[in-house]
């Protein structure tokens, strides 16, 4: 049998894992002097009421070794195999950790770097879940399958602010003010596992029809997961997306999945963002 683990970069909470039949360990969350774990002992509802109200970016932390070690004994302690995938290893030391911990079990446990993060890994984990639950008898072959398709992942997002990326260090203190001052609406990607800013637009409607643009230039696999996400208190800025970004998904798909993003993007991206992943055709 597969068990199936990743780390909370994939915006999985706890109350979910646990009616999906996977492991998800989270990584530290802090703010000052309190830690949490993220979408385990703080939702992600409450990540960002805490992020709004904060004066300060919080301060998150990779699953170590240890934990890592500890969970896949557990899961292999029966004869199953393990398949992990992690958040990319350019954004996280969770990765590395998570094949060091491998190397313990004898070839029973198979690690994938998601080479994303948020939407983009749960996608990767959606299809693992779906091979898995097809019938999939090997996590070898799974893995393998996983690492084929993950350079068609594409994770496009529409960002309210820059000041977290200021605050974040990603952007200069000039580019943040210059861009609230003229109501620029960055969008970002990961490409090659790191975080790329890809385009810029004056205002939301302009934002949102550049990711429109860029999503269908790849075109979309409906055959595969798909996902859109939001940060912040509302979804009415990703539900409005839906409604004036119809012609994406019109005939083509009788649901669009979406979910509150967490802390792992969250506290690089703030509130206010929508975002769409998929995997290219």
């Amino acid at each position: 049998m597969i068990k199936i683990l990743s780390d909370s970069g994939c915006d999985v909470e706890k109350g979910l894992a646990e009616s999906l039949g996977i492991t998800v360990l989270p990584m530290s969350v802090r703010f000052g002097s309190e830690e949490f774990t993220d979408g385990f002992t703080l939702s992600h509802e409450q990540f960002f009421e805490r992020l709004i109200e904060s004066d300060e970016l919080p301060q998150t932390s990779q699953v170590n070794e240890f934990t890592f070690a500890e969970n896949f004994a557990r899961l292999t302690a029966e004869g199953d195999e393990v398949l992990a995938i992690t958040i990319s290893s350019k954004l996280s030391g969770t990765h590395s950790s998570a094949v060091k911990a491998s190397k313990k079990f004898g070839g029973k446990v198979f690690v994938v770097d998601s080479c994303s993060a948020a939407l983009g890994q749960r996608i990767l984990l959606n299809y693992a879940i779906r091979l898995v639950e097809g019938g999939a008898t090997s996590a070898a072959e799974v893995a393998a399958e996983l690492n084929r398709v993950k350079g068609k992942i594409r994770l496009l997002a529409v960002l309210d602010t820059l000041k977290f990326l200021r605050k974040g260090g990603r952007i200069s203190t000039i580019t943040a003010m210059a861009g609230t001052m003229l109501s620029i609406k960055p969008v970002i990607t990961i490409e090659n596992g790191e975080v790329k800013l890809i385009g810029k637009a004056v205002g939301s409607k302009k934002g949102n029809n550049l990711l429109n643009q860029i999503a269908q230039k790849s075109g979309i696999d409906f055959d595969m997961p798909y996902v859109l996400g939001y940060s912040g208190l509302s979804d009415a800025l990703l539900k409005k997306y839906i409604t004036d970004s119809q012609h994406l998904w019109k005939d083509k798909t009788d649901e669009l999945p979406y979910y509150l993003i967490g802390s792992t993007i969250g506290t690089h991206v703030g509130p206010g963002a929508i975002a769409v992943a998929f995997f290219a055709k």
